[in-house]
């Protein structure tokens, strides 16, 4: 094949290609191969996370209390600290105790663990949510 697409069969149960094709229709796909490339893509991404030296890019969201003792000193010194790893920062006034912070993290996946588990860790963080993803560079389209 000219454009170096490669083919190859997969084999469903009737009921699972069933909701295949619905989740298909409901996310927009128009092809099966689409979504399956997707899917690929997306389990690659996964097994990179999982390798500590790896480059990755991750946002942080971290909703907290700003009126709990130190928090806001806490989170500030870290993000000083990290500042080669924090690419941008996002900070939302969700009510009068609470704010929500996302952070946009690049570097080895190790780093980008120990930084997120210190910053969900620190008290007044309510909750915290690392989501890892790919730099782009080495995935195709």
């Amino acid at each position: 094949m000219s454009d170096g697409v490669r083919r190859f069969s997969i084999s469903l149960d009737p009921n699972l290609s069933r909701q295949l094709d619905r989740m298909l229709r409901e996310k927009g796909y128009r092809t099966r191969s689409q979504a399956v490339a997707d899917m690929v893509r997306d389990w690659l991404v996964e097994h990179r996370r999982e390798m500590d030296d790896e480059e990755v890019a991750a946002t942080l969201t971290l909703v907290y209390d700003h009126h709990k003792s130190h928090v806001q000193e806490v989170l500030t010194e870290l993000q000083h600290k990290f500042r080669g790893t924090i690419v941008s920062s996002l900070h939302v006034h969700l009510d009068h105790h609470n704010c929500l912070e996302v952070l946009v993290l690049r570097g080895k996946g190790s780093e980008i663990r120990a930084l997120a588990d210190r910053l969900i860790a620190a008290r007044g963080v309510k909750h915290g949510r690392l989501v890892v993803t790919t730099t782009g560079r080495d995935l195709p389209a």
